[in-house]
């Protein structure tokens, strides 16, 4: 019942109790250990986690002083909460903390949340571009431009500025899909995109297949409304389809999430014939698809096959798209393109969340596309970005060619590194963490993966990349030993 193949890290500046506490608490928040669950004795849990009883007697006084486990005479210890106090000497809060809908994020993402803000942090696990690769001086020229135009900064459409959305449709239209704008939908980031169709069309029983592994994993979009993921095995070529044929029962309330170019974590392009043999199977099946497509213009040789959306004929596709990954994270431009009364559904949902995405974010966005500078911009990235590819490659034939087997990817941002042996996950991204090297562990994408790390080179130097990818291998050599 009580399989633990973590240890906390004695080298880490966290006190190895809280370290403790911090992973039970993880596991609770999971439901991999729930509500009544009797834990082993104290003695049980030091062998456990091969510390000192004393170290587990100060966890276990934590977790019962924030109300998470209770100890009954000749009963045991057992958990008795799903939440933790915020220890507030002023409020307890807890009770309203425990009521909201929002599960907590996993806690290695709490973790690379606070060291993403370290200058001094090599940061391979990032997915967006560095501030040498966002077109500054072309960002500032249009606003500048905007400032002595007079144009209005009030609130725009339901669905967003038209101006912006007439030229995504522009857009659209060179990777194969037509679109009006009355079908486009303007978001604050793709990642919006997910929570308005989480809110709006799916309900708390709702299956959403993905692939396995995949980007979905590390968030909690879907589970914090009640809805079930089932991830499906993946392949050369991207999602198995015959495994989703099989595991395909419900046919009420489930949707489809995949990501068929560059796909977060493996880097994988779904090819052409299977994009028409997967829209072939959920048409026949009646099952939607959510087409998240944000790392599209970021190939080096080829560009990818077209979209889901461009050959989906019925409807069944809903394409997230944005300017986040390849452009600007922080003028957070994204967008849901779909059947028009999808989208009057899920524009009634922003509305009433945040009325309307930043007018002058859509209206600086509007003018890149308009003026051909959008399209000017992903040529130069694509260039810079290979580069930096290049450059990881080399490192890791020089570290890890021994240790490890990789993808070689043909677009996007990342590696997808395996392991020729399993080691802790965990020890390994603390001891990481420790020498200012930021990764993400492979069981952010997959549940329990002990094999697997995603690189990424886009937010780093070429000298970071060559010296991330060098104390990584060094770390991995120490917990092969």
């Amino acid at each position: 019942m009580f399989e633990i193949n973590w240890r906390p890290d004695k080298t880490y500046p966290m006190p190895l109790h809280l370290q403790i506490v911090g992973y039970i608490k993880e596991k609770i928040t999971l439901n991999e250990w729930s509500i009544g669950t009797k834990l082993p004795s104290q003695r049980t849990l030091a062998k456990l986690f091969a510390v000192n009883r004393s170290t587990i007697i100060a966890a276990m006084d934590e977790l019962a002083a924030e109300g998470i486990i209770q100890g009954n005479t000749g009963g045991g210890t057992k958990i008795i909460n799903n939440t933790w106090n915020l220890m507030n000497k002023n409020y307890n809060w807890n009770g309203y903390i425990s009521s909201g809908n929002h599960q907590p994020n996993h806690m290695i993402i709490q973790q690379i949340n606070e060291a993403e803000s370290d200058p001094e942090m090599i940061r391979m696990g990032s997915c967006e571009p560095a501030s040498e690769l966002i077109p500054q001086e072309k960002i500032q020229g249009i606003l500048k431009k905007l400032s002595v135009s007079s144009q209005p900064l009030g609130y725009e459409e339901p669905r967003g500025s038209l101006f912006l959305r007439k030229e995504i449709c522009n857009y659209l239209k060179t990777i194969g899909i037509v679109a009006n704008p009355s079908s486009i939908l303007i978001t604050s980031g793709a990642l919006q995109g997910l929570q308005l169709i989480s809110l709006g069309l799916l309900h708390a029983n709702s299956i959403v297949y993905l692939e396995k592994p995949s980007y979905l994993y590390s968030l909690r979009t879907f589970q914090s409304f009640g809805m079930q993921l089932l991830g499906i095995p993946f392949e050369e070529t991207g999602i198995n389809i015959k495994k989703l044929s099989e595991r395909h029962k419900s046919k009420q309330g489930s949707i489809l999430f995949t990501i068929p170019t560059f796909h977060n974590p493996t880097g994988t392009v779904m090819p052409l014939e299977k994009r028409k043999e997967l829209i072939h199977f959920c048409e026949k099946e009646g099952l939607p698809i959510i087409e998240d497509d944000v790392y599209r213009e970021i190939w080096f040789e080829d560009s990818p096959p077209p979209p889901l959306k461009a050959l989906d004929n019925n409807g069944l596709v809903l394409y997230v798209g944005g300017i986040s990954k390849n452009l600007s994270p922080g003028l957070r431009i994204g967008w849901i393109v779909g059947p028009e009364q999808v989208i009057a559904r899920l524009s009634d949902i922003k509305m009433q969340s945040d009325y309307g995405s930043s007018s002058l974010s859509q209206n600086v966005a509007a003018e890149l596309f308009a003026s051909g500078l959008y399209k000017e911009h992903n040529e130069i990235l694509r260039k810079k970005v290979k580069v930096r590819r290049d450059t990881a490659l080399t490192a890791l034939n020089e570290h890890f060619n021994e240790i490890a087997t990789w993808n070689i990817p043909k677009g996007g941002y990342f590696i997808w590194l395996k392991l020729n042996y399993p080691i802790s996950m965990y020890q390994l991204f603390v001891k990481a963490l420790n020498r200012k090297v930021l990764i993400h562990p492979g069981d952010l994408y997959e549940f329990r993966s002990n094999q697997h790390i995603r690189i990424s080179y886009s937010n780093t130097t070429l000298a970071e990349i060559s010296q991330g990818i060098k104390i990584l291998s060094e770390l991995v050599l120490e917990q092969l030993q």
